[in-house]
């Protein structure tokens, strides 16, 4: 395992435990460093606790003392945890050093690193990006906000080998010296902006994906998303574009037949079997990463004509009496949720709702038009019902909870309708995690049979 060797600093702040502060923790400690642990939430008795204790960690718990900053140089952040957190800011206002744990990936990754940021796509272009390249014979690794902590898989990784990371602006926001060899930016529009609080400073850190990069280096970029052409003009890296609406002679692009990398025919469309436009986007920056990494067109072609979909990500569920479920949980925004009506021309009954983050969603109006019903809930199910009221929907029932939704949603629909979930709305009024409500409505589905 391999263990850091150009980390600048000697004594951590580790803010918020979870898996990426435990990954962290465990890491400067096997590399020499002084660890302090500050944790909310965390129990004396949790073993990680014990654990970390045990190996030589100053562990705080049930508060944010400023004591906690004493002789501290640095502090590693959990990404989830703002900046108006009462301890950041004090640490921002003593001039120290704020990062989070992608930024020790970096320092222990020597070998290519290929970084996927985006409003929406990033976990679906990771995964498919790592598939290609799988499948094109190479050692990829994949890691980061889709599930494996960043830091804990370079560890492991040899140097040789490409490593797929999905970045969130949270972690993005954190990174001093992190260079990808290859980043790719998928789309930017109006989010998280109960953390960031205004969207230049979300625009901010999704451009700190490139911040670091050489002429050396590429920029994978949507170039039919106006906010993107804006700003990468600020970027050192030598740029590939990718498009669903121009012909290109360099990077990638789909025609109605075929999708092309630098204008050699991949794959025909009609074999790709991953539904959705806005899945297209994903999958010509896919490509375009992984043909930068060595991939094969063969490799390449295995993945698209078998690949159809992760979790919670217009993830098909089941066909019962006619009825086509899908799983799409994880849209916690409009744009998500357009992107996903938008796949479909069938009627569909919409699932939504969830956590209230202040905004409306009259933008979502427009693309109810073949919405047939909606089942709401969470937080905004009032506001939800207006947006469906104002797209003339009059089949539209408010229920507690997703298990109740997916019920209510069978007993309204006809054969051949698309029952959706795409909630539009972040989880955590109700569920922990996107996930946790996905499988909460994949489990309801099958408990219809």
């Amino acid at each position: 395992m391999k263990r850091l060797e150009d980390f600048t600093y000697h004594h951590a702040l580790i803010l918020g435990l979870a898996k990426s502060g435990t990954a962290a923790a465990k890491l400067l400690l096997d590399s020499g460093i002084s660890v302090r642990i500050n944790d909310y939430k965390a129990s004396p008795e949790d073993p990680v606790v014990q654990e970390l204790e045990e190996a030589g960690a100053e562990v705080i718990l049930g508060g944010h003392p400023v004591s906690a900053l004493e002789g501290i140089d640095v502090m590693i952040k959990n990404p989830g945890i703002a900046y108006d957190n009462s301890l950041v800011a004090e640490a921002s206002q003593r001039g120290l050093p704020i990062i989070t744990e992608v930024e020790l990936a970096g320092l222990l990754h020597h070998g290519p690193i290929i970084g996927i940021t985006g409003s929406n796509g990033k976990t679906t272009t990771t995964t498919l990006t790592h598939e290609m390249l799988v499948r094109s014979g190479k050692q990829s690794s994949i890691a980061g906000n889709i599930g494996e902590v960043s830091c804990e898989v370079a560890r492991r990784t040899s140097d040789h080998d490409p490593l797929v990371i999905e970045l969130s602006s949270f972690q993005l926001m954190g990174i001093e010296r992190f260079r990808p060899t290859v980043a790719v930016l998928l789309n930017i529009y109006e989010a998280h902006l109960d953390y960031h609080k205004t969207l230049e400073n979300y625009q901010h850190a999704k451009a700190q994906i490139f911040k670091n990069q050489s002429k050396e280096d590429f920029l994978v970029y949507n170039s039919d998303d106006p906010t993107i052409a804006k700003f990468i003009g600020k970027a050192n890296a030598q740029l590939v574009p990718f498009s669903t609406s121009q012909h290109l002679d360099k990077g990638a692009y789909a025609d109605e037949g075929y999708i092309y990398y630098n204008g050699d025919p991949i794959i025909k469309r009609d074999e790709v079997v991953l539904v959705g436009e806005h899945n297209m986007e994903n999958i010509l920056a896919a490509v375009a990463a992984a043909k930068l990494n060595g991939a094969t067109n063969e490799g390449i072609r295995d993945v698209l004509t078998s690949f159809n979909g992760v979790p919670h990500r217009l993830e098909f569920v089941d066909n019962i009496e006619g009825r086509l479920f899908y799983n799409d949980s994880k849209a916690t925004n409009i744009l998500a949720t357009s992107k996903a009506l938008s796949s479909f021309k069938q009627p569909v009954i919409l699932l939504a709702g969830g956590l209230d983050r202040g905004n409306d969603f009259d933008d979502l109006v427009p693309f109810l038009d073949h919405v047939k019903a909606m089942v709401v809930f969470g937080e905004t199910a009032g506001k939800m019902q207006h947006a469906g009221e104002q797209a003339g929907i009059t089949a539209i029932k408010k229920v507690d909870n997703v298990e109740q939704a997916a019920q209510t949603a069978y007993e309204l629909s006809d054969k051949k309708d698309v029952i959706l979930l795409s909630p539009a709305c972040a989880s955590w009024d109700q569920y922990r995690t996107f996930e946790e409500r996905g499988h909460m409505y994949v489990q309801a589905v099958h408990k219809l049979k």
